[in-house]
């Protein structure tokens, strides 16, 4: 492992990470500013100008006596629309990021919190999009009252919804296996908890992170239509975007309209793969917990432009001394104050907790039984848990297949660099690429060929939540340190000797991450893919999304709650009794 120094991070960059040639072509440029400055500082401008022209768009009046601007199907508009929507996802994938550190850590570090947190982080994963989107919209208009703001927030909040969920999971999967001999080494050194945080557990957790972002933002895709379309004060309001656009070239049965959406999200994923994710990729490789270097580092033309600036190490060098003072400051106020005392149980403090949160679950249950005893009944419960076990099963077909599909092309990409560089920008166009952006022409295709929903809706849950698998696969792929992989070689491991005893158990967490989170992912997706429309003809199947889509077109806010309710028990259910455990055999017998 590498050596652990205070003044280094615990998974330094490591020198050979580029080839020889590039290095060369970096010492040249060190020299003096070239033409890779240049491009920088155009590119930064030209991004800046860019965020100034879409975002004065958010910061308009709104309010009763002013309307929206409709979405106009004109292909000229797509670029504008494109912009806007582009700039709610990155300001919520930042937002994601922030959760995601927060949420995961305090649930990874303390045991009483985990109990309370990762139940909570299950519920919020299988609450649908829209449910957040009706209960937050009155309260962000509130907080900026006269402007479109609010409406732009309540947006982004939908979006934040439907990525942090997936990322916070991940992050919290990789503190609770890292290496052990990294966290004795912590200790050793007396590390801070900020050190400890700073060198030890972002680095560790960033290859998964990026990739688990990565399907957040894909995730972050599907639901923008729904997102863009807000309902407040008895109207609704499609905020400018493709995601509306797409909603009302399907309303109106424009063929070409969705043709041209179709074409400029195209070009969008490509442009953020190449501009974004490849970069990120090829710098997070740093962070490989390894004694050895792969033989083919993942490469980014945009990674190496940077690298080759010397605008970028000025400003870094400018603003080192700031970061510093601050990372001193928090190093002094994380402190360890003594050697650290051996870990003791304290029944006391538990079963006080522990009564604690029995109290709190009964008065839930007390209220939920109010609810039922006063509003729908107890034989409109039994209905939906019977379609809520429809929308189960479903779910259940869709991790059998996509973790038979995607598993072995994961490990693949995970352990050949050269093929990730081919793949890569495929996975993630796929998984990237709207799945409600192609319902139209299912739905087409459904009712030409007289497919039932009840069977169609399993591939169209598919098509938005069987990339988290494929991309946990990928990240617990690439995590597994190449001096393994080496000795597995050198010791003629084969076959499917080697799937059990080197790729099963290096992947195996990794993959509960993403079961998880693609088991929560399709319970959302089943609200948009057990209804699908084609201007006036409706496909409907049997089950719980249908009945929260049903309800929610008509405000029967009692049973889109039940509906939630019901859902949000399968997932922790499942969760718990599966998941979980399967959580803990990983921590326990596969921790590398």
């Amino acid at each position: 492992m590498p050596a652990l120094d205070e003044g280094e991070s615990v998974t330094a960059e490591r020198q050979g990470s580029l080839s020889q040639a590039p290095m060369a072509r970096l010492a040249v440029q060190r020299h003096s500013y070239g033409l890779a400055d240049a491009a920088v500082f155009l590119g930064t401008l030209a991004l800046l100008a860019a965020i100034a022209r879409v975002g004065a768009g958010t910061l308009v009046a709104f309010g009763p006596a002013h309307q929206l601007t409709a979405i106009n199907l004109d292909p000229h508009n797509l670029p504008y629309y494109a912009g806007r929507s582009v700039l709610r996802m990155f300001v919520a994938l930042a937002a994601s990021f922030a959760f995601t550190y927060a949420y995961g850590y305090a649930a990874a570090r303390s045991r009483h919190a985990e109990r309370v947190l990762i139940p909570l982080l299950d519920i919020l994963q299988s609450v649908p999009v829209l449910g957040f989107l009706s209960i937050t919209v009155t309260g962000f208009i509130a907080l900026f009252p006269g402007s479109l703001l609010g409406l732009e927030c309540a947006s982004i909040f939908a979006i934040f919804t439907s990525q942090a969920w997936n990322m916070a999971f991940s992050f919290y999967q990789s503190l609770r296996t890292l290496p052990r001999e990294l966290e004795e080494a912590t200790q050793a050194y007396r590390f801070s908890h900020w050190q400890r945080f700073r060198q030890l557990e972002v680095p560790a957790g960033m290859i998964p992170l990026v990739w688990n972002a990565m399907m957040s933002f894909g995730g972050g895709w599907f639901f923008l239509a729904a997102s863009e379309a807000i309902s407040v004060l008895n109207h609704s309001y499609a905020l400018p975007g493709v995601g509306s656009y797409v909603a009302v070239a399907v309303a109106k049965q424009d063929m070409g309209a969705l043709g041209w959406a179709v074409l400029t999200m195209a070009i969008v994923i490509v442009s953020i793969d190449q501009l974004f994710w490849r970069p990120l990729v090829a710098w997070s490789d740093r962070f490989r917990v390894d004694e050895t270097t792969a033989a083919t580092s993942p490469q980014s033309w945009i990674y190496d432009l940077l690298r080759a600036s010397r605008l970028q190490r000025s400003i870094r060098a400018t603003l080192r001394p700031a970061f510093d003072v601050a990372d001193s400051m928090l190093e002094r106020l994380t402190a360890v104050r003594a050697e650290p005392a051996p870990s003791r149980e304290n029944p006391g403090a538990d079963a006080l907790f522990t009564v604690a949160l029995a109290v709190g679950v009964a008065a839930l249950l007390a209220l939920a039984l109010h609810f039922v005893l006063t509003t729908v009944g107890f034989a409109e419960v039994a209905h939906v848990i019977r379609l809520g076990f429809l929308t189960f099963l479903r779910v259940l077909v869709l991790l059998a297949f996509a973790s038979l599909v995607w598993t072995p092309i994961g490990v693949a990409i995970g352990f050949h660099p050269r093929l990730a560089q081919v793949l890569q920008p495929v996975a993630l166009f796929l998984a990237s690429f709207p799945a409600n952006f192609i319902f139209p022409f299912a739905t087409l295709a459904f009712i030409r060929w007289h497919v039932s929903l009840n069977i169609g809706s399993v591939l169209l849950m598919a098509l938005g939540a069987q990339w988290y698998i494929l991309f946990n696969t990928i990240a617990g792929a690439a995590g597994i340190p190449t001096d393994l992989r080496e000795m597995a070689d050198d010791i003629g491991l084969h076959g499917w000797n080697r799937w059990r005893r080197l790729v099963l158990p290096g992947i195996f967490s990794a993959w509960v991450t993403g079961a998880i989170t693609a088991s929560g992912g399709a319970w959302n997706a089943s609200i948009v893919s057990e209804v699908v429309s084609w201007g006036a003809t409706t496909l409907t199947a049997s089950g719980l999304g249908a009945y929260i889509a049903d309800a929610t077109g008509r405000g029967d806010w009692p049973r889109i709650t039940l509906g939630v309710g019901i859902m949000s028990l399968y997932v922790v259910g499942a969760n718990r009794l599966v998941w979980r455990r399967l959580y803990a055999l990983a921590q326990r017998k596969y921790r590398l």
